[in-house]
């Protein structure tokens, strides 16, 4: 099995910013690391209420985390800026895989690198649903090309 690495700001298609918080740093001084699924949770949802394909007041289709995972690379920590880049690994009949990679502000290697696996479902009956097709072309923005060396 490789070895994961961090990675680069090219890695992914987009990119929002998020504040650290006080009580985000733990007791030796750097962001704990739950903090991070967390970060991951916003950085994907933010980018599905812009583009309009997520609404999580009122919509149909909830997406349900079944899957994550994260490597550690470098601290982040309070008061800092973090950006967190997001691509779409995989797009499944009702499930999406997000990879998130958490960068220091300005840093051009990644801190941190995860995944995340949500499960797209009926609000109501909480039963897998397919994807609505708005929605398939918004992950589809956020799928990145291998590079070819």
């Amino acid at each position: 099995m490789e070895r994961p690495q961090a990675q680069e700001r090219a890695a992914y298609a987009h990119f929002s910013t998020i504040t650290t918080r006080w009580m985000d740093n733990d007791i030796y001084g750097h962001v704990n690391n739950v903090t991070y699924y967390s970060y991951f949770d916003t950085a994907v949802n933010r980018y599905l209420i812009e583009a309009g394909v997520l609404d999580i007041h009122n919509g149909d289709v909830i997406g349900l985390v079944i899957e994550t995972h994260c490597n550690y690379f470098a601290s982040l920590e309070f008061p800092k800026n973090v950006d967190a880049g997001i691509r779409v690994a995989h797009i499944g009949k009702s499930s999406v895989r997000y990879e998130i990679g958490l960068f220091d502000e300005g840093e051009p290697m990644s801190a941190a690198v995860g995944h995340f696996v949500h499960v797209y479902v009926d609000r109501s009956t909480r039963r897998p649903v397919p994807l609505p097709e708005p929605f398939v072309k918004a992950l589809q923005a956020l799928q990145v090309k291998p590079k070819v060396d």
